[in-house]
């Protein structure tokens, strides 16, 4: 299978460069990474996009873009086919395919006559090394080039300054494509949402669910077609969950509730300053996923116990925190704004909410962690 699609995590390595034995890929994050898998420079079309490359030498600085070349061939080595322009171009030796299997790329030893080309062969890399596109070695150089260039200038230039004190949150970009977020904001509106709820803790310790309009005003709507809810976990799997451990070293295991969240001009739409676990609950992190962020005024996270300053992520891009944080959902000014809201945790986290059950009042909170030796949650899936 091909590896770093769209929002999923480039797959990390070390391979002999030029000047080197032990080239860390993992140490060039930080700027857009062009990595091109060119099998040989004796193809017809690697000899194309390299006089295409070469020709916008100055794009290639090492601050904002990076070309890494990876050969097959060892007569590339050998003749100096392929040279490293420092800064920003560099060359990687793949003579065993690894790098090209390693990213789901078929691959065979280059044969003396007839090298083989990889299709795709062209890949291009967010500042995190996660995905943005794959082209195919079929397109021409000047077209390649060209859709390049327009999703750079979509994302426009890394931005350098002083950081700002801020709440412990990670913002990540492309979780949801564009036009699947349309697809759940359709969801929502073909079946409409009921009043949303919160469960707050009485003086004994039992949890009750209320209804309080002058602390939450949203909508939700529950995802019960099991396809679709298998679309958003792929999703979750391939592109949120790896941030999610490398940023907090947190092992997701599970995923409460599949829900589409609407906070309407039209009634206010707020969530007042809350935690969604107080220190004895079982959620660990909350996502907030953007549906449509640039349809609607007002409705942004904030966290008072770090500053006044706002947080929104991009239309299709999340934000994660720690449910012990204080946070609210301010009040949607104008617009209709539309959110996936899932919850993250493990499986302690599980055994601890089953033990918690007895604590709720309505007994349609009460949860098992196993039903017949199966997670009551379809959980999330995490490579090591």
């Amino acid at each position: 299978m091909l590896k770093a699609q769209f929002g999923e995590v480039a797959p990390y390595f070390i391979a002999p460069s030029n000047n080197r034995q032990d080239y860390h890929f993992s140490s060039v994050a930080g700027r857009h990474v062009l990595l091109w898998f060119a099998s040989s420079a004796s193809l017809p079309h690697s000899q194309a996009l390299l006089a295409h490359l070469m020709a916008q030498r100055t794009c290639f600085d090492d601050q904002q873009l990076s070309l890494f070349i990876v050969s097959a061939d060892p007569r590339d080595k050998a003749l100096e086919r392929f040279k490293d322009h420092i800064p920003g171009i560099r060359v990687l030796w793949d003579f065993e395919w690894k790098l090209a299997r390693l990213y789901g790329l078929e691959a065979e030893s280059v044969a003396d006559d007839s090298p083989q080309a990889l299709k795709p062969n062209l890949l291009l890399l967010d500042p995190n090394l996660r995905g943005l596109h794959w082209f195919d070695a079929s397109v021409p150089p000047e077209r390649q080039w060209q859709e390049i260039q327009g999703i750079l200038n979509a994302l426009g230039p890394i931005q350098g300054g002083t950081a700002h004190f801020q709440a412990p949150v990670l913002m990540i970009p492309r979780i949801f494509e564009p036009a699947f977020c349309r697809k759940l904001i359709e969801y929502y509106k073909a079946r409409g949402g009921g009043d949303s709820g919160y469960m707050r803790t009485r003086l004994d310790g039992t949890i009750e669910g209320v209804i309080d309009y002058s602390f939450k005003r949203r909508r939700d709507c529950l995802i019960e077609d099991e396809s679709l809810a298998r679309e958003i976990r792929q999703r979750i799997e391939r592109r949120l969950i790896p941030e999610v451990r490398k940023v907090f070293r947190f092992r997701v295991t599970r995923m409460e509730r599949y829900l589409i969240a609407c906070y309407d001009s039209a009634e206010g739409g707020y969530f007042r300053p809350h935690r969604d676990n107080d220190g004895n609950g079982h959620r660990q992190f909350a996502v907030t996923l953007n549906l449509n962020a640039e349809d609607y005024e007002g409705g942004d996270l904030k966290f008072p116990e770090y500053g006044q300053q706002t947080y929104r992520a991009p239309t299709g891009g999340a934000c994660v925190f720690s449910c012990f944080l204080l946070h609210e959902a301010t009040p949607v000014r104008s617009g209709v704004r539309y959110a996936f809201v899932p919850f993250l945790y493990d499986e302690e986290s599980a055994k601890l909410r089953e033990r918690n059950s007895a604590r709720y009042v309505d007994p349609k909170h009460h949860y098992k962690a196993f039903k017949e030796d199966r997670p009551t949650d379809l959980p999330p899936r995490e490579d090591d």
